[in-house]
């Protein structure tokens, strides 16, 4: 009995402690819920600042660059078609795919066999129509000789006739004198006739001799045109490209066999917008003779050259717009027909308006300009013109001098309170420098490789690559180009 009631009073205290235990639990979490209640406010936040570079946003007068790409093409060009048929036997040194020739040079010689035969024949022709019209001469002059003589005789007769008449009208002489004499002058007569008919047919057969005599001389002429040409000549200093012919190869007239090129008279063609184009305009309606760039970037080594815009195409094309603009180019160093280039040309200048950063400007063409407090408001300007990462900006008097954010991010906003920094002459200086960096020998030797066994690379270029190559400090953006072709 003992043991039970020991054992309730146990249990009893348990039970009890258990039960002042979740009292003060439950008292602990009423004065909490207590606490959160009467304390309900969120503590205040601070307002969170960005950093953002600024710059200042001056006005000025600004010449916008047209950008545009075209390809290289000359001025003068010139198919080598072959001039006769036949059997290709003498080609020149220069007669090769690049060979340079001068004007008046013999490309190539077609087998003149056959045109000299056929010039030796019309020389026999020739001389054979020169002895004709020779003896038709000759005839001719014993037909008038003859028909002299005819006439002197028939003089005779006349006067010897007139003679019998008179002797008759004196008493003296018989009729049948005079019948006599009267046949005889009418004979003389006849004779005349026959002979003038005589030297007629030697005047028309010296015509025809003649005319024959003309058409030979026109058979030498093409005989020997003929025979001429069978050499190809070239008609003016130039370059050789698409050569496709062989010694001993069997041509045909009119063929195809190289292009003559004038690598001094190079132009550039390319295509600009409609819009582009009435920017060029001058005021009267005429394209102007504007300065063009041209630039052709070969691994990182620009090749440029000055180029005159000349003219503009007289018709848009089949399923083309814009306008294609051409400009002769000064010094074509380096530039070959058919390189893809890029152009610039320079526009009229513009005044009142600002060269900023491209991300400085929204997508809504508003900026966000700094204010008081450091806060950011939103101004809207008026974009002119895009210039590759920049944009040119007219700028509303009121925001002349005022600092701008250079770049906008999704962060920063109207109203945002930013910390702004500004770069220096020096910092700008030093980040538009270019880098050069400086290789090892293996990887320089790795580079200089490559450039030297390339074909595509036009030579006076390759040179400057590999002088450049072989340079204490190279460029990085050469060398970036030259192993991104090489795939490394």
């Amino acid at each position: 009995m003992r043991f039970f009631r020991r054992a309730l009073v146990g249990l009893f205290l348990v039970s009890v402690t258990i039960g002042l235990l979740a009292l003060a639990g439950g008292t602990v979490w009423s004065a909490l819920q207590s606490r959160l209640a009467e304390d309900g406010r969120a503590p205040p936040a601070r307002e969170r600042v960005f950093s953002a570079e600024v710059l200042t946003l001056t006005p000025g007068t600004e010449t916008p660059v047209l950008t545009a790409f075209g390809e290289i093409r000359s001025r003068r060009a010139l198919e080598l078609r072959a001039p006769a048929e036949g059997r290709v036997v003498e080609l020149s040194d220069a007669f090769e795919e690049g060979g340079a020739v001068q004007a008046g040079q013999v490309l190539l010689r077609i087998d003149p066999a056959d045109a000299e035969a056929v010039l030796a024949t019309a020389q026999t022709d020739l001389r054979d129509a020169e002895n004709e019209l020779a003896e038709a001469l000759r005839a001719q002059d014993l037909a008038t000789e003859d028909v002299a003589a005819a006439r002197r005789q028939a003089d005779l007769r006349i006067r010897a006739f007139e003679r019998q008449r008179d002797l008759l009208d004196r008493g003296v002489g018989s009729a049948a004198a005079v019948e006599d004499a009267e046949l005889a002058a009418a004979t003389a007569e006849q004779a005349v006739l026959s002979r003038r008919q005589a030297e007629a047919s030697a005047v028309a057969r010296v015509a025809e001799a003649e005319t024959a005599l003309e058409r030979m001389r026109i058979a030498l002429a093409e005989a020997r045109r003929s025979l001429a040409e069978t050499e190809l000549t070239a008609a003016f200093d130039g370059v050789l490209a698409e050569v496709d012919v062989a010694a001993g190869r069997l041509v045909s007239r009119n063929e195809r066999l190289a292009r003559l090129i004038d690598a001094d008279a190079l132009e550039v063609s390319f295509r600009i917008s409609t819009a582009q184009y009435a920017r060029l305009l001058e005021e009267d309606g005429s394209l102007p003779q504007a300065p063009v760039r041209v630039v052709l970037d070969v691994f990182g080594l620009d090749l440029s050259a000055d180029a005159v815009l000349t003219r503009e195409s007289g018709s848009v094309g089949e399923g083309q717009s814009g306008r294609l603009l051409f400009a002769r180019i000064d010094d074509a160093r380096g530039l070959r027909v058919g390189d893809f280039v890029r152009v610039e040309v320079e526009e009229p200048p513009l005044a009142g308006v600002a060269r900023l950063p491209a991300p400085a400007l929204g997508s809504d063409g508003r900026v966000l300009v700094l204010g008081e407090d450091n806060r950011l408001e939103a101004a809207e300007v008026a974009l002119m013109r895009r210039q590759g990462d920049e944009v040119l900006v007219s700028v509303p008097p009121e925001l002349a001098g005022r600092e701008i954010v250079a770049t906008r991010t999704p962060v920063l906003g109207e109203g945002i309170r930013v910390n702004p920094f500004r770069r220096d002459g020096a910092g700008q200086a030093e980040a538009e420098a270019p880098a050069t960096i400086a290789l090892d020998p293996e990887r320089r030797a790795r580079l200089i490789a490559f450039v030297e066994n390339n074909s595509f690379i036009p030579e006076d270029v390759r040179t400057r690559m590999i002088r450049q190559l072989n340079e204490p400090e190279v460029p990085a953006q050469m060398v970036a180009r030259i192993e991104a072709r090489m795939g490394s």
